[in-house]
């Protein structure tokens, strides 16, 4: 994981709690630019650690914010380098909570 966090460092695109926005871009995070990095350039098994640890803070802080993302958007947010269907983003969700 200390690789990911130091490209992450190194782009300067990192997300905060409570507002899990971007410093740098203010977009929600994971920002669209972080998005962009080829997966080949991260370790996906140390980019599902990662986002496996980051997320259930996020599920929690933006969990029923007035025009907030329910639950299962904050997962497929956070997994977008995964193909989950709505029904495995609801149930990832609900073992978060």
């Amino acid at each position: 994981m200390t690789a990911l966090v130091g490209v992450l460092s190194a782009i300067g695109h990192i997300g905060y709690q409570p507002d899990w926005k971007c410093e740098r871009c203010q977009e929600p995070w994971p920002c669209p630019t972080l998005r962009r990095i080829p997966r080949e350039q991260l370790d996906p098994a140390a980019l599902i650690r990662m986002m496996a640890f980051l997320v259930r803070g996020a599920i929690r802080d933006l969990r029923g914010r007035v025009e907030g993302p329910e639950p299962p958007e904050i997962v497929r947010r956070f997994f977008w380098f995964l193909p989950l269907s709505d029904d495995e983003a609801r149930a990832i969700a609900r073992r978060l909570r």
